[in-house]
């Protein structure tokens, strides 16, 4: 595959911003389409995101309303939610070119269909070429130039490394790989084990406890990557376990504040401050898949429980710790 020379970011919350900086620091020509009337103005004029105090968007990035002067660009990341990406992916399959890479960068597993994100773009978008962004990063990190690792993976091995270095500036640094399903499963199942961890938080049961959460919720992950198929290298790469220790141990996370808070009492709809969590839409999504499967995850179990009302936060904790004893895998 050819250099890819203009990106267009699809996305002008947090997430879509740090990866139009990052873009635009490794010599692209980016676009950063935004669907908000309002964000893409404040953007467009205040060369800032509301998001991101303090964050200037650099000269070069072009903001935009208009899809289709998006579409145009060499490869496309698409930084919406995980329950929207198919009505954007649909929307673009007439505005691109054949080959065009469309990088999923939401974690996430599509409630119904339990589609991943890849699957979505492949069904909406058939003459592109799907692919996933996924790691240990927070926004506010990558916006500023913070050092950052991630995993960029497509079933095509050369679309992955072409897109590795279109986005790589130094500071930010991809690894490539052809294990798609391996990089979405790390990202969809850690966020709902960061739930867990800041439960343990919340409730303040110890460094101790979230450590054991922590380790616990990997072997999960693990067990569940290797029934759909994910690399066991990916499980214990940048998009797996590498994911699952940032998210698990800081309030920067949505997830793990948002299980904090749950931890400390609050109802969901508190606790949510108004907009929920991924890992609130993907946890009864995993719990199907995993039972599908006959994979035994207790902690997103829990979780999930937890999240429909079916099982209450003290409960859940006494339902782990009674667990039969078993030898450790």
């Amino acid at each position: 595959m050819s250099s890819l020379n203009s990106i267009a970011v699809l996305g002008g919350g947090a997430w879509g911003t740090a990866l139009a900086q990052t873009a635009a620091r490794a010599g692209r020509n980016v676009t950063l389409w935004e669907h908000d009337p309002g964000n893409a103005e404040h953007l467009a004029a205040a060369r800032e995101s509301r998001f991101l105090p303090g964050v200037t968007l650099e000269p070069s990035i072009r903001v935009t309303r208009d899809l289709a002067e998006a579409a145009h660009a060499d490869a496309l990341l698409l930084v919406v939610p995980a329950q929207v990406l198919r009505q954007v992916a649909t929307s673009l399959q007439p505005l691109i070119a054949p080959k065009t890479p469309l990088v999923a960068c939401a974690k996430g597993i599509e409630h119904g269909t339990h589609r991943f994100m890849t699957e979505i773009i492949a069904e909406c978008a058939p003459a592109a070429i799907p692919a996933i962004l996924s790691g240990p990063s927070f926004a506010a990190d990558v916006a500023r130039g913070l050092p950052t690792a991630v995993t960029i993976a497509a079933t095509d091995a050369a679309c992955a490394q072409a897109l590795a270095q279109a986005m790589n500036c130094g500071s930010f640094r991809p690894y490539h790989s052809t294990d798609v399903r391996g990089v979405e499963l790390g990202g969809a199942t850690k966020n709902v084990l960061a739930i867990a961890a800041g439960i343990v938080e919340g409730k303040k049961l110890g460094a101790s406890a979230l450590a054991a959460m922590t380790t616990r919720g990997f072997a999960e992950l693990v067990r569940f990557g290797r029934a759909y198929g994910a690399r066991i290298e990916t499980m214990h790469g940048l998009s797996g376990l590498g994911d699952l220790v940032l998210t698990c141990g800081t309030s920067q996370s949505r997830n793990f504040s948002f299980g904090a808070a749950l931890g400390r009492g609050e109802s969901i709809d508190t606790a949510s401050h108004g907009k929920l969590a991924e890992g609130f839409f993907t946890a009864p999504v995993l719990m199907e898949m995993a039972q599908a499967k006959g994979v035994e995850m207790p902690i997103s179990a829990a979780v999930a429980a937890i999240l429909d009302g079916k099982l209450g936060v003290e409960a859940a904790i006494e339902g782990l710790l009674t667990r039969p004893l078993k030898a450790e895998e």
